[in-house]
């Protein structure tokens, strides 16, 4: 599980360098700014094209880690509310039985 974590991080590292990479260049380049969209269109149209099914696959990972943590989040919220609510009704319990011992 660790090394899939890394290997997502990795992924998601390398792709959001490859952009700002791209996006350096054309903003520094010594071109026209027509020239520059031009070109930042035909390599980010080539970059999807490559890279598509990685895309995809590291998308479809992110999600199921969001999801499986959004799951272990809510039980745990739902544990800590139960113990909260156990700890109300035992609270009541006692100060029930205090009321009738007097």
């Amino acid at each position: 599980m660790c090394k899939e974590k890394s290997s997502i991080g990795f992924g998601l590292g390398l792709i959001a360098g490859v952009v700002g990479g791209v996006i350096a260049g054309v903003l520094l380049a010594p071109k026209s700014g027509e020239e520059s969209r031009e070109k930042l269109k035909i390599t980010v149209c080539d970059l999807a094209e490559k890279h598509s099914p990685a895309i995809q696959c590291a998308k479809k990972r992110a999600l199921e880690s969001i999801d499986l943590l959004k799951y272990k989040l809510e039980r745990q919220y739902k544990k800590f509310d139960n113990m909260l609510k156990s700890n109300k009704m035992k609270k009541a319990k006692e100060l029930e039985s205090a009321q009738y011992k007097i």
